[in-house]
């Protein structure tokens, strides 16, 4: 009977405990406050009439510009431009011509007449051999013709200059690819000569004949190189290969025969570096980048720059490249300016290699094709 009485009693202590406990309010946990936009920012906050945050519309995002389209340009074809040139060359040359020609149709040619028509050529750069000759051969046939009409003696010195300057020499540029392969011009020459800008003017050319062309600017170890050559490219269209200053130029010259290949482009103009320090070491780069690029295609032609201007400097430069390259034609530029025309002779003379283009002037199209016909005749005027 004890024990039913204390279980009664623990019973009703266990239903006193639990209804305590569950009359006591439950606590809970603090929700975090409401992070409000400027709570991040640091600024006031903008609200309505309810006291809710205004959200402000973030500005509108600036489109950029378009960048201006480039318009390519359509050169000229390269035949003809000589003679449209012609009235340029024949300033810088006319008084040569109008030298020889009033010597020559003098009533009494003497020995004086004679010595002072050699003097004449040999002033006009063309060399003391071959102004000896052409004076010799000149006196043989006002001798045995007898009368000496201006008509006549001006036909008489254009067939005599023509001969000398080599009328039967092969003049073309060889730009005709092998299969799946391009053409591959180097351009080579002693900075300061205009050999990167005739490597622009040439890939107009080109282009202006209807070919495709890669520019590969190898001459790294001049700032302004690869960004010229990158100009004259952009306004014909022409693709540009380019590697940061100081890059072997041998590797870039690679790579520009490589996406001439894989772009099957018609030609490639390499321009090469124009450090004349020493022979050694021009011999080893111009090497070094020839060997490299006929890994992918042949090298079809090397192209001499020389500055028209500079005279027996200019060949002295001349004999150096050709003893270090098997040089094919020779790029005679300012022949516009204080150059003589008798160099195109003395050079031709010299290096055993046809002058195959001239620079007559600052213009992007003032490179021509040499004719010998259209360039003698603008020496000795109408």
């Amino acid at each position: 009977m004890e024990y039913l009485i204390v279980i009664a009693a623990l019973a009703a202590v266990a239903l006193i405990v639990g209804g305590i406990t569950l009359l006591r309010p439950r606590r809970t946990r603090p929700r975090p406050p409401v992070e409000r936009p400027t709570e991040r920012t640091g600024g006031a906050t903008a609200v309505d009439e309810a006291g809710a945050p205004v959200v402000e519309e973030a500005p509108p995002t600036e489109v950029p510009a378009p960048r201006p389209t480039i318009e390519i340009e359509k050169p000229p074809p390269g035949a003809g431009r000589l003679v449209r040139l012609r009235a340029r060359l024949a300033r810088s040359q006319n008084t040569f011509g109008k030298t020889l020609l009033g010597l020559l149709s003098r009533d009494t040619l003497d020995d004086d007449a004679w010595e002072e028509i050699e003097d004449t050529l040999i002033t006009a750069d063309m060399g003391a051999a071959v102004a000896r000759q052409v004076t010799d051969d000149l006196r043989t046939r006002v001798q045995v013709l007898g009368t000496r009409s201006p008509e006549e003696v001006r036909a008489l010195l254009k067939e005599e200059l023509v001969k000398q300057i080599g009328p039967d020499f092969d003049r073309s540029l060889r730009t005709e690819g092998h299969g799946d392969r391009p053409a591959v011009l180097m351009v080579v020459g002693v900075n300061g000569t205009g050999k990167t800008t005739t490597c622009g003017k040439l890939g107009r050319v080109l282009v202006g004949d209807g070919n495709t062309v890669v520019l590969g600017a190898a001459d790294t170890f001049r700032a302004a190189a690869a960004d010229q050559l990158e100009t004259w490219g952009t306004r014909v269209g022409a693709q540009v290969v380019r590697r940061d200053e100081g890059a072997d130029p041998a590797s870039v010259a690679f790579d520009a025969v490589k996406q001439g290949i894989e772009s099957k482009v018609n030609v490639v103009i390499i321009d090469t570096a124009g450090r004349l320090h020493t022979k050694t070491g021009l011999m080893d780069e111009l090497g070094k980048v020839k060997r490299v690029v006929e890994k992918q295609a042949a090298v079809d032609e090397v192209l001499l720059v020389l500055d028209a201007t500079t005279g027996q400097n200019g060949m002295q430069q001349a004999r150096v490249f050709a003893e270090v390259v098997n040089i094919t034609g020779v790029v005679l530029t300012k022949l516009d300016g204080t150059a003589k025309g008798g160099i195109v002779v003395q050079v031709q003379r010299e290096l055993g290699v046809p002058v195959k283009l001239v620079g007559l002037g600052e213009g992007p199209d003032d490179l021509a094709p040499f004719e010998p016909e259209a360039f003698v005749d603008a020496i000795l005027g109408d």
